[in-house]
This record gives structure tokens, C-alpha cells and sequence, in this order.
């Protein structure tokens, strides 16, 4: 009866939380959800009755300059050869896994299904800004047309946002797998997986076209110089003339809707593994549990940390800026393969 009243008062305590929790947070996405689509239709707009309105902050400017890592000929120097190792190792390890996933039957399984999307992201994530990045060290004119910037911007929101809800399916995959281990078949099925990985795709997509209207909309001046190695469009909210702040709203509100919708869940999955894991009786149990969801913890912490990081603090051109896109952009999918590797016996 003691046992009863207890988890009545459990389940009604975490009811009351969890209402609130949904109440405040609801508000808050409504609000992010309404800029969203008042800046989206803005856009749309301007677009459909004024087409060369959307273009006229950029009849003058053809180009945007960057600044680049470096302007001492020395260090760009030593920067290519360092970045030209970390590429040539990022696509040889992405590659070796995929090749080792598809030819391996034992590796046919709906975790080594992400883990092969997660290489093939790696290697997208890689190539759209790390070569561009090797040119420019070589070059003693480091430019980009606006249509290449617009570009980048494009194709890095898209395999960075494709990557963080990948990572977040992944912890469910990890989640059925630790706490459902009879059920994994069934749940985890081939059907799903790969309707996970296209929706992944799709609404990473998504998002990207509201990032790039967002810098379409944009006004320019004088100013085309950008405090960066590539474009991201934070870096170009502080060359814009006009007034940005509905701009920066709906960055921070689609980077947080982004982010809390990939990471709440990857939360959520782990607080259940970790509770499945300490009620083990069984230390190789335990461990075996800990070894499998150990690397793809090191891959979420690496990627969002610095991903959100990057978005959601304030451009300063700082070095922060550079690192922490450095460290998503490149250093991140050249780990990856290493992390996954070391830690799978498979």
C-alpha cells in the first residue's frame, strides 16, 4: 500500500513538472516558430513582387574578401600542410569505413547503418569548406563570389543540421538497444532506420533554406570583408548595413529549435541508458553497455559543443570564432572515425 501512495505521488510530482516544463517551453517555440515565418514570408514577399530588390544590396559587391587563418606567408604555410593532413585523413578514414561497413555482412545492422550516414556526412561536412580553406593558404587573394558564400553558407547549415538530428537518432538506436535488447529487432527495423536517415536529410534542408534567405535578405555597404576563413552567416551580420535584429532572432530561435530538438532527445535516450546500466547486476554487462554508447557521447559532445558555440555566441572574429569551427568543420569528422573505430571491437 506504502509502495502505491509513493509512486501515485512520484508519477503526480513528475506530471506537474513535466506540465510546466511542456507550458513554458511551448511558448517559447510558438514565439521562435511566428519570427520564423513572419521572416519567411518577408522574404517570400520581397522575392515575388520585388525580385530585384533581394539583389540590389549586392549590385556593387560581386566578392566578399577573408581574412583567413593567417597573413604571415610562414604560418599559412604550415597551416596547409597541417590542414591538408587532416583532410587526406578524414576522407581516407571515412572511407575505410564505409567500404569496411559494406563489405563486412556481420556489420549490416542499423547501428553501423548511421555510423556509414554519419561517414558519408563527414566527408560532405569536410568537403565544403576545407578545400576552399587549402586554396586560400596558397593564395595571396583570399575571395569568394557571392554566390560560392551563399553556397557555403547553404551546404554547411545543411550537413551540420543533418549530422546533429543523425547523432540524435543514434542515441535512440543506442537507447533501444541497452534498455529494449529483445525488442531491437523489431523496433529498430530497416524500414525505420532509413526513414530516420531521409527525414534526417529532409528537415536539415529545411532549415538551411530559412538560413539562406535569411543572408539573401541581407543589405550590404562598403564593407565585404569577412573576419573568417568561410562564410557562416554570423559572419556576415556584422558587414550588413541595414537593420538585422528580426535576422539574428531567427538564427538564434532556428540554431535553439535545431539544437534542443536533436539534443533533448539524445538527453532523454542517455538519462534512460544510464539508468538501465546502474540497475545491471552484471559488470561485463555494465561495461559491455558502457563501450557502446561511450563513443557516440565523445562524437555529441565534440560536435554540439562546438556547433552551438559558434551559433548561438556573439561574432567577434575572435579566435573562439575560428576554433570552434574548426573544430566542427574539420577536426570533428577526422576524429570521428578514430573515436568509432577504437571503441568497437567489431
Amino acid at each position: 500500500m506504502s509502495m502505491n501512495t509513493n509512486t501515485a505521488w512520484w508519477v503526480n510530482t513528475n506530471t506537474d513538472n513535466t506540465a510546466w516544463w511542456v507550458n513554458t517551453n511551448t511558448v517559447w517555440v510558438l514565439r521562435c516558430r511566428t519570427l520564423l515565418q513572419v521572416e519567411i514570408l518577408r522574404v517570400t514577399m520581397v522575392l515575388k513582387y520585388h525580385p530585384e530588390m533581394a539583389w540590389r544590396n549586392h549590385s556593387a559587391i560581386t566578392e566578399f574578401l577573408l581574412t583567413g587563418l593567417s597573413d604571415d606567408p610562414l604560418i599559412e604555410a604550415l597551416l596547409f600542410v597541417l590542414f591538408l593532413g587532416v583532410y587526406l585523413l578524414t576522407m581516407t578514414g571515412n572511407l575505410m569505413m564505409l567500404l569496411v561497413i559494406r563489405a563486412d555482412s556481420h556489420l549490416h545492422t542499423p547501428m553501423y547503418f548511421f555510423l556509414s550516414n554519419l561517414s558519408f556526412l563527414d566527408l560532405c561536412f569536410s568537403s565544403v569548406t576545407v578545400p576552399k580553406l587549402l586554396k586560400d593558404l596558397l593564395s595571396e587573394k583570399k575571395s569568394i563570389s557571392i554566390e560560392g558564400c551563399l553556397a557555403q553558407v547553404f551546404f554547411v547549415f545543411n550537413t551540420a543540421g543533418t549530422e546533429a538530428f543523425l547523432l540524435s537518432m543514434m542515441a535512440y538506436d543506442r537507447y533501444a538497444a541497452v534498455c529494449h535488447p529483445l525488442l531491437y529487432g523489431q523496433i529498430m527495423s530497416n524500414e525505420l532506420c532509413l526513414k530516420l536517415v531521409l527525414l534526417s536529410w529532409l528537415l536539415a534542408s529545411l532549415s538551411s533554406v530559412v538560413i539562406v534567405l535569411l543572408a539573401v535578405n541581407l543589405d550590404f555597404c562598403e564593407a565585404h570583408t569577412i573576419h573568417h576563413y568561410t562564410c557562416e552567416l554570423p559572419s556576415l551580420f556584422p558587414l550588413a548595413c541595414s537593420d538585422i535584429s528580426i535576422n539574428v532572432d531567427v538564427l538564434i530561435c532556428s540554431t535553439l529549435l535545431h539544437g534542443l530538438g536533436t539534443f533533448l532527445p539524445i538527453f532523454f535516450s542517455y538519462a534512460r541508458i544510464v539508468s538501465t546500466i546502474l540497475n545491471m547486476k552484471s559488470t561485463t554487462g555494465r561495461s559491455k553497455a558502457f563501450n557502446t554508447c561511450s563513443s557516440h557521447l565523445i562524437a555529441v559532445v565534440l560536435f554540439f559543443g562546438s556547433g552551438l558555440v559558434r551559433y548561438l555566441m556573439p561574432t567577434s572574429g575572435s579566435s573562439l570564432d575560428l576554433l570552434s569551427s574548426l573544430q566542427y568543420s574539420a577536426v570533428t569528422p577526422m576524429l570521428n572515425p578514430l573515436i568509432y573505430s577504437l571503441k568497437n571491437k567489431e
